[in-house]
């Protein structure tokens, strides 16, 4: 054919002319393959932890102000001295359930006590019985008030079982007691505490409306 003098069209193929080498380049080797969708992901993992960790103090924290506030201080510093090496020994189970029992025990005795201001503007405090307020400070010059809200009645009771209650609560959501105390039982545990916190505290709220906290007893404030 007779090549025109005139103006050309010329179309350009936009995709190179293969050459034997292939038409584009990857950064990935051949060999590798894309991640597996079981693989496990620790990112994830550490991210559920500490989700739960936050759901767990969230649900304890409100129940902190049903408890004296000595007990639950010394629970969260003697603990970590028991279970320093992280492995349950006879001994370690041991000093779980003694401090286990100290602590309910404190819980129990202190909504038995209360406390008046005197005259010279100290605060005395004493245990309560069916009689009245025995102050723990025996010989004062100061007059002991009679009243009857300071005599024992069926509330004290209450405010000590709930107390004990709570404790046991916040105390079981913590892996280091339920590991000594139900070892091999994690899992069932875990189930446990996911809504045990959450049903004490509405209970113990519901019974605090019914029976309210009128002493001003050793770590205990009035509601």
């Amino acid at each position: 054919m007779d090549q025109n003098d005139g103006i050309g069209i010329r179309i350009y193929n936009a995709a190179p002319e293969n050459d034997g080498a292939p038409p584009y380049s990857s950064d990935i080797p051949p060999s590798s393959s894309p991640p597996q969708a079981g693989a496990p992901d620790h990112g994830r993992k550490r991210r559920a932890v500490a989700k739960g960790v936050q759901k767990t103090l969230s649900k304890t924290s409100m129940l902190a102000n049903f408890l004296p506030t000595g007990t639950l201080l010394t629970f969260e510093m003697v603990l970590p001295s028991i279970y320093h090496n992280g492995v349950c020994t006879a001994v370690t189970t041991m000093m779980v359930h003694a401090l286990l029992g100290l602590c309910c025990l404190s819980c129990f005795f202190f909504h038995f006590t209360d406390s008046f201001r005197g005259p010279d503007g100290k605060i005395y405090y004493g245990f309560v019985t069916h009689k009245g307020l025995a102050v723990f400070k025996p010989g004062i010059d100061v007059a002991v008030p009679r009243e009857e809200r300071y005599k024992l009645g069926f509330n004290d009771f209450v405010h000590a079982m709930m107390s004990v209650m709570v404790f046991a609560a916040i105390a079981f959501s913590d892996h280091r007691v339920t590991d000594c105390v139900f070892p091999g039982h994690q899992k069932d545990m875990d189930e446990v505490m996911e809504s045990f916190p959450i049903m004490v505290g509405i209970v113990c709220s519901a019974l605090f409306l019914v029976f309210p906290n009128t002493r001003y007893g050793i770590g205990c404030m009035a509601t």
